[in-house]
């Protein structure tokens, strides 16, 4: 099964994505994770986006489409996949279903997760950040010392969780993500799935949809 992954900063898009690739045994996307991985590889792609990371610029749709690419074609998605932050606007979906119809390769469901704004306010308010593995993590988990349990580094708040940051955040999202929806809705692959309550619940009421 092939899923896209939606939802606003701070939604539960990294941990259900974890959960829902587990329990369908497919292949979890997170361009994050990928990028890092490719950088640390000092693959040629990784060459390439190394640069523009380091100058603080984002990575160019091409890029980060390209290493999307081999990761599927080379097998290391047999099962399917699972995209996690990506595509992020309408312009990115487009490139990425064309890249998906040069495989041969049919998108199964698009799973946008909705959470009220001000629940994501204040979910990212408590989130820390591992200063070494970047792990996140939310304050109201069983931190002691607000250390990192999965390498005891040090969790911190990152200055992008700010409530007037996370504000901005939500426009620019909701201004470039809701063409993105409605080109799925469109497609007749889009599921609305209600991020509020418990964790668990959440990732019932998305395998319900799978």
């Amino acid at each position: 099964m092939n899923i896209v992954l939606l939802g606003a900063p701070g939604a539960g898009k990294g941990t259900q994505a974890k959960v829902i690739s587990k329990k369908l045994n497919i292949r979890h996307i997170s361009t994050g994770e990928i990028l890092r991985s490719e950088i640390k590889k000092e693959s040629a792609l990784g060459k390439k986006a190394v640069k523009f990371v380091e100058s603080g610029k984002l990575v160019p749709d091409e890029i980060i489409i390209e290493i999307i690419k081999n990761i599927i074609a080379g097998g290391k998605s047999e099962n399917g996949f699972l995209m996690d932050g990506f595509p992020r606007n309408l312009e990115q979906a487009k490139m990425f279903s064309n890249m998906l119809d040069q495989l041969g390769i049919k998108l199964d469901k698009v799973i946008n997760i909705v959470v009220d704004n001000k629940e994501v306010i204040e979910r990212l308010s408590k989130r820390v950040t591992c200063s070494v593995c970047r792990r996140v993590f939310n304050k109201d988990d069983n931190n002691v010392n607000l250390k990192c349990p999965e390498c005891n580094g040090d969790l911190v708040k990152r200055k992008d969780d700010s409530a007037e940051v996370i504000e901005h955040r939500l426009k620019v999202y909701e201004k470039e993500t809701k063409p993105l929806v409605d080109f799925y809705a469109g497609k007749g692959l889009l599921v609305n799935i209600n991020g509020s309550g418990d964790k668990k619940e959440i990732t019932e009421r998305i395998m319900e949809f799978l």
